[in-house]
């Protein structure tokens, strides 16, 4: 039993068919983004991001906004505050510069976080 039992949380298991909408990396989006189906980014996004759903920010992917989400996966680059419902994952190749306030956070041994943390039931 490790201790990134939390890993097992089925974002992670989420094949790219899964996702409806995918900014794939050679896109560059300035502006607001809303969905409510699970998303991912591997461009370049700058902006706001209103979600009711998952957020998966690619290894490649470098956004600039502010998100509220259920839950977000950040494998690349963030730079923004990040509201979300459930959980705020940042993995070992991710960085997240801004403030998070979800019920569980989860920082990857290597990954990058500059900011302020709340965690709230």
């Amino acid at each position: 039993m490790d201790m990134f039992d939390v890993k097992d949380t089925d974002l992670f298991d989420l094949e790219e068919e899964s996702f409806d909408t995918v900014v794939e990396s050679d896109i560059t989006f300035t502006g607001k983004i809303r969905f409510a189906k699970p998303f991912m980014i591997r461009g370049k996004i700058k902006g706001s991001i209103d979600a009711t759903s998952d957020l998966v920010i690619d290894s490649g992917a470098v956004v600039e906004a502010d998100i509220h989400a259920d839950r977000v996966l950040v494998k690349g680059k963030l730079k923004g505050n990040v509201v979300a419902k459930k959980m705020v994952f940042v993995t070992a190749s991710g960085s997240l510069e801004g403030d998070i306030t979800s019920e569980q956070v989860v920082l990857e041994p290597g990954s990058k976080f500059t900011g302020k943390c709340t965690m709230v039931k």
